[in-house]
């Protein structure tokens, strides 16, 4: 089995479909990489994947929209094709099997705008964390690593 990763930002709202009385969420994946070329001109390349999460947790559709920063995995699949002109072409596309929502390019939390405030997509604040343990209250030998 080969699994792909990618983290990337979402290039249009994500379209909740229905195939076959299955639902799949269907959207666009982009990463830019940021190189200099020989000459030392700074140059951008976009990678885009087409992603399909074949999937009944249709909650997070919603929160994917334009802009969005995700990570997703699943099965990657290259599917060639030829254009009328005659030109070939290819396409990177992904069965997905787990997406998570990272951020949002404005900042926004609110669904319409990207932002992921639902339950079950937002990590606990800051404030609910335990507290840590002051360095004068530590008793064990520091000399005793576990490696």
């Amino acid at each position: 089995m080969i699994k792909l990763t990618a983290i990337g930002n979402l290039g249009k709202d994500a379209m909740l479909n229905n195939v076959n009385g299955k639902n799949v969420i269907n959207f666009t994946v982009a990463h830019t990489e940021r190189y200099k070329d020989a000459q030392g001109n700074q140059k951008d390349k976009t990678t885009w994947v087409d992603c399909a999460y074949w999937t009944e947790r249709t909650g997070i559709a919603p929160y994917l929209k334009k802009g969005t920063q995700v990570y997703v995995e699943g099965q990657p699949d290259v599917r060639t094709y030829t254009t009328k002109d005659g030109t070939n072409g290819a396409t990177l596309t992904l069965r997905v099997s787990s997406v998570q929502l990272l951020g949002s390019r404005s900042g926004d939390t609110s669904p319409s705008s990207g932002g992921y405030t639902g339950s079950g997509y937002q990590s606990a604040p800051a404030s609910n964390a335990s507290p840590m343990t002051p360095s004068s209250d530590i008793t064990e030998a520091f000399d005793d690593l576990p490696f």
